[in-house]
This record gives C-alpha cells, sequence and structure tokens, in this order.
C-alpha cells in the first residue's frame, strides 16, 4: 500500500494541506495530486458519486503525491470498506455521535488484531495481490488514518472519548453542520462555532490524537493552527471555479465587455 502523505507530515510534525474535489474527471484528482497537496477530499455523504466512480477518481491521484481522504454516509460501514479496498488512504466518517459508533468506525476500517475489516487483496490498495496479505494487512493498518467527524453539540463534547479509542487517528471538527444544529446557520465563525472547534481541538489533544478542521481564510487557518490543529481543509475545486469565473466577468464588465 502506498505510504500515507498525511501521516508522514505529522511524523514530521507538520500540519496535513486537504481540498476537496467535487468534479468526476480522475483528471482534476491527478492535478490536484500533481501538484503537491497533502490530501484530497472526495465526498460520498451529500453528493450522488458511486464507488466505482470514486475508484476511477482515485486511480487519477495516485498519478500525483496526495493520499485521497473518502467521506461515506453515516453508518456504511460496508461501503468504507470498498472505498478503502479502492485505495482510500484515510476515511472521515461523518456525524459521530458516541464512543460506541467511534469504535465501530474502527472496528470495520482496521484489520485484526486492531479491527475486522475483511479482506479481499485484489484491489488498487494491495496492489492487485502483488504483496503478501500478511505485509499487505501490516502496511494497511499502519498506512490508513481514520477521522471522526463531530457536528453536533453533543459530539464535541465526547471529542475526547472519541478520540482516545485506539485505531482512531484524528477528531475533525465539521463547522456547516455545527452551525446549523446551534443556532448559528451558515455562520461557520461564529464565536459560539468557534469555541465549539476549540474545545473539540482541546479534547482531542489531549488524547494524543490529531485534530482537523475546514477553514475559510488565512486568519480562520492561524487561528485553528494556533489552537493545535494538524489537518486543514480548504477550498473545493467547484468553489475556486466559482469565484474564478465570477473573477474574470468582474474584471471584464470593468472594460466594458
Amino acid at each position: 500500500m502506498r505510504p500515507s502523505r498525511v501521516l508522514q507530515r505529522w511524523q514530521q510534525g507538520r500540519p496535513a494541506l486537504c481540498t476537496m474535489v467535487h468534479l468526476l474527471d480522475p483528471a482534476v484528482t491527478e492535478m490536484v495530486s500533481l501538484l503537491g497537496f497533502d490530501c484530497i477530499w472526495l465526498d460520498l455523504e451529500h453528493h450522488s458519486t458511486s464507488v466505482e466512480t470514486t475508484s476511477q477518481m482515485m486511480r487519477g491521484a495516485r498519478i500525483g503525491f496526495g493520499d485521497v481522504m473518502a467521506r461515506p454516509g453515516k453508518g456504511e460501514f460496508m461501503r468504507m470498506g470498498r472505498l478503502l479496498d479502492a485505495g482510500a488512504q484515510g476515511i472521515l466518517y461523518p456525524r459521530c455521535e458516541s464512543v460506541d459508533e467511534a469504535a465501530e468506525v474502527v472496528r470495520w476500517a482496521r484489520f485484526a488484531p486492531r479491527g475486522e475489516r475483511g479482506f479481499d487483496g485484489t484491489g488498487p490498495d494491495c496492489p492487485y495481490g502483488f504483496f503478501d496479505p500478511a505485509d499487505y494487512i501490516a502496511s494497511a493498518n499502519a498506512n490508513t488514518f481514520i477521522a471522526l467527524q463531530v457536528e453536533s453539540p453533543a459530539a464535541v463534547g465526547a471529542a475526547g472519548e472519541m478520540a482516545a479509542i485506539d485505531g482512531v487517528d484524528m477528531v475533525f471538527f465539521g463547522p456547516a453542520d455545527y452551525s446549523i444544529l446551534a443556532g448559528h446557520p451558515g455562520e461557520f465563525q461564529h464565536p459560539d462555532v468557534e469555541d465549539a472547534a476549540a474545545r473539540a481541538c482541546r479534547a482531542t489533544r489531549r488524547s494524543g490524537k490529531h485534530f482537523g478542521t475546514l477553514c475559510f481564510d488565512g486568519d480562520h487557518v492561524r487561528r485553528m493552527i494556533d489552537l493545535g490543529a494538524t489537518f486543514i481543509a480548504m477550498g473545493s475545486d467547484i468553489n475556486l471555479l466559482r469565484t474564478g469565473f465570477a473573477d474574470l466577468q468582474s474584471r471584464m464588465r470593468e472594460l466594458g465587455v
């Protein structure tokens, strides 16, 4: 299995940078990975993307350097396994609410003795049966990172306990859903939302694990890193295209075009 770029960054004591890719052409993941991003976030929770299409996008990413962190839907443990078989280095599990649920994620994302993930060995992660099974299982456990997404007040309160579970690498605070559930919809940098992120970060770091979150500008990134964040997700292909085209349109209007 490919060594994880994110885990390497953490071992060096450096934060990892992740960006989201929504467009389904594997050329996009190939380009972003070649640019040198540490991680590419592929979202199967909110989008209709199939595992088959995601597998092709992962193949594009393998041309470059970045990890792929795939987000399945809540409770989709079998789909999570297929994403790992297809080559995801990381799993971002959404709406994790309890220690029991966190333990279940680890159970299905890690091979024994750390979990009970099923073995195939013919997919891109092995790759294609070239590895001795025992060597592959050890490599997969060592190069896969598991992130639990906390997105509610109750989940933030349990962040430290969830982070402490063996096999969990990171707690990831979701400011968008938290803002809605906390009564501040869309105010992703509201003081209450940032306070929740800070509490989740402190609890996670006390448990000896990594903390990540979605950021929206340079000042936000600095605040999160100062708190102790070691994984920063920022930007997406859709947003960058939209703002880029809007900027082009604005500049042309100024010229009367």
